[in-house]
């Protein structure tokens, strides 16, 4: 039902079902993962009105484990990134995998899903800084698209007096490019979405 990318490692789609609602890959080596990935193997959806919420487990100096909400996936989510380097040292949540007696080793983390209503995933507020948003980095390279057009264009401007007339040339003024570059950049703070209508 769910797999769990690591870069540079292979895809686990063999998740350790540990309750008839809760699954769990094991992470070994986990001191040097950055990001996971968390996606539904699209061969069984989520039953009407479920979604899963996604736990990261490491153990703590006693070796106990710390469960930390990372977020959700669901069937119209059906994968998330998830940016786990800088929660190693954060504080543990509530979680649905206290009672549970699950084996592990000391250098091994895990990813937990826990199969619940899409109202209690609602309600969640996972740890700060967990998610990797695509919005922030499409957002940052349109800016950087946007600088580097913008750059580019101004590089080849002339005043008039420096024009020589040619005929076959169309010219645009550099003013109307600087307007179309505060324009977008105005559309893209207020949605970063909004070329998609």
């Amino acid at each position: 039902m769910f797999g769990c990318l690591v870069a540079g490692r292979l895809v686990q789609t063999a998740a350790q079902q540990v309750a008839e609602d809760k699954f769990v890959f094991d992470l070994p080596d986990y001191e040097s993962i950055n990001h996971v990935v968390v996606f539904m193997l699209g061969t069984v959806p989520f039953p009407e009105g479920m979604g899963g919420s996604v736990y990261f487990s490491y153990p703590d100096s006693n070796g106990m484990p710390v469960w930390q909400l990372l977020g959700f996936v669901t069937n119209g989510k059906p994968s998330a990134i998830f940016k786990i380097s800088g929660l190693k040292s954060g504080e543990g949540s509530q979680h649905p995998f206290g009672a549970m007696n699950i084996v592990r080793t000391p250098s091994v983390a895990q990813i937990g899903i826990s199969v619940e209503l899409l109202d209690n995933l609602a309600q969640q507020t996972p740890v700060g800084n967990a998610a990797v948003s695509s919005v922030d980095s499409f957002t940052q390279f349109t800016q950087k698209m946007l600088d580097n057009f913008y750059n580019f264009a101004s590089s080849f401007a002339v005043s008039q007096a420096q024009m020589t007339p040619s005929p076959s040339e169309m010219f645009i003024p550099a003013n109307v490019v600087l307007k179309w570059y505060e324009n977008f950049q105005r559309r893209l703070a207020q949605n970063p979405l909004f070329w998609k209508t």
